[in-house]
């Protein structure tokens, strides 16, 4: 049967296209993120559903994708519906909260961070690349 309304999350994860997001909506997750960047890079993008800055980002991020052979997994935070986690990050990363922001992590220590236009998919892909 077909839902009537549609939640915020079937709506943000429409707008999840091209890249293989996977959510992250916990501070156990997110534990695990860190302790797992030892094995390979994680990519995590904070969003705000309500901002449309971090929107356009998103969006440009997104279409900027090309599909290769990295081994990264990239990380989607709702941080409007995941206050909780978006505090963790900041705070267990030790990073100023920015939204839009972009964390690249690897053997549990960040490799680069950006916000708003700074954030590019192509250095992402970039930095992940050289990784491997």
């Amino acid at each position: 049967m077909d839902k009537l309304f549609k939640t915020q999350r079937d709506i943000v994860k429409k707008e999840w296209t091209g890249i293989q997001w996977e959510p992250l909506e916990s501070v156990d997750q997110l534990d695990n993120i860190i302790n797992n960047s030892t094995f390979k890079p994680k990519v995590i993008f904070k969003h705000s559903t309500r901002c449309g800055i971090s929107r356009m980002v998103l969006n440009q991020f997104e279409k900027g994708y090309e599909k290769n052979e990295d081994d990264v997994t990239y990380y989607f935070l709702d941080l409007l519906n995941f206050r909780d986690v978006s505090n963790a990050v900041a705070e267990k990363l030790n990073v100023v909260h920015q939204s839009p922001q972009l964390i690249i992590l690897y053997n549990k220590e960040i490799l680069h961070i950006e916000s708003h236009q700074g954030i590019d998919i192509k250095k992402v892909q970039e930095i992940v690349t050289h990784k491997k």
